[in-house]
């Protein structure tokens, strides 16, 4: 599933092409990437949770 930050990044990237507005661009590539940082993060989390029990 893709988190909002990854959607919400798509959607001003396809906008800033849409507009060749390239501010936008570069913000929605920067949310997807917070996104991809983000479930990264949480992944190992959750991985660190389960040899902890």
């Amino acid at each position: 599933m893709e988190n909002m930050d990854d959607m919400k990044g798509r959607a001003k990237e396809a906008a800033g092409d849409l507009t060749d507005d390239e501010d936008l661009q570069r913000e929605g590539k920067v949310d997807q990437a917070s996104g991809t940082i983000k479930d990264k993060i949480g992944g190992a989390a959750d991985k660190m949770k389960d040899m902890l029990k």
